[in-house]
């Protein structure tokens, strides 16, 4: 169990990278008006494919933890527990937000008609899901994450 949270923690910073890389190459397509290219299409497939790897470990986590378990043993009590409510309902409702965004944002970049537009969606979508990555994040210097690693 312990080395599955930790390749989820250590995924984060796929998801971080490729989320930054999609951005960029979004961003700068939209500000610089440049064509839509194969390094542009990968880094919002790659940034779409981490989230799938994490999405799978996480349920993992998720359906093994011994923190989320014994939330749902008692809800009630675990939703006046700032960690433990978390874990429970907060991460993985904006997990699976950002997730069905990313995937989103991946198909309409796709569709889009015309490079200009490819990179307004990918700028729009990526952008969502990259802040609200940083929030759904148990960062340590966070108060509610307090003592916990940079690894789990």
């Amino acid at each position: 169990m312990q080395t599955m949270v930790i390749i989820h923690s250590l995924l984060r910073w796929a998801i971080l990278l490729t989320g930054v890389w999609a951005v960029f190459r979004a961003w700068k397509g939209v500000s610089g008006k440049t064509p839509f290219t194969g390094a542009d299409n990968k880094a919002g497939l790659f940034f779409m494919i981490s989230f799938d790897l994490q999405l799978l470990v996480g349920l993992i986590v998720y359906f093994t933890s011994d923190v989320v378990t014994a939330a749902r043993a008692n809800v009630g009590e675990a939703m006046h527990s700032s960690l433990q409510r978390f874990y429970l309902v907060e991460h993985i409702t904006m997990a699976a937000i950002a997730f069905i965004l990313v995937h989103i944002g991946r198909a309409k970049v796709k569709k889009a008609s015309t490079d200009a537009l490819k990179h307004k969606k990918g700028l729009i979508f990526f952008g969502i899901v990259l802040i609200l990555v940083l929030i759904l994040t148990p960062w340590p210097f966070r108060e509610v994450f307090r003592g916990q690693g940079w690894l789990y």
